[in-house]
């Protein structure tokens, strides 16, 4: 998604590209069409384009609002208890073995639980009274 527009009251003057102070503004003019061109990483959204187009062309607020893109969307595994978002099958495929993680999907509390029922409970505790008799 492009953060720098311009509506169509624009007429390619070149006035924004040629008062921008980052150089975030280019163009290419090839054949019979000119391409009005921005970079956001170099852009300082100080509204200067904004400020000098004659056309009122440019539509500043986009570069203002501080939107998200969607970058990539993966499959979720979920705790099969409770629901808790856990972690994506491309983590799981790629950690299961070196993390020792069960093939359930569990929460870090319910992962507790399912280890703390397998341990044996043999465990010999002293009471007072065994312990006067030594």
């Amino acid at each position: 998604m492009s953060y720098f527009r311009v509506n169509d009251k624009c007429n390619g003057c070149l006035s924004c590209v040629e008062n921008c102070p980052a150089s975030a503004l280019s163009y290419n003019d090839r054949v019979d069409q000119r391409t009005l061109q921005h970079n956001m990483t170099k852009c300082a959204r100080c509204g200067q384009c904004w400020r000098v187009c004659p056309q009122e062309a440019i539509e500043f607020q986009h570069l203002l609002t501080g939107q998200w893109d969607d970058v990539v969307t993966l499959d979720l595994l979920r705790c099969q208890v409770c629901g808790e978002p856990m972690y994506t099958t491309p983590y799981q495929q790629k950690f299961i073995n070196e993390a020792d993680l069960s093939s359930h999907a569990l929460c870090p509390q319910h992962r507790q639980r399912q280890a703390a029922s397998k341990r044996p409970f043999s465990i010999s505790v002293k009471t007072p009274s065994k312990l006067e008799n030594k």
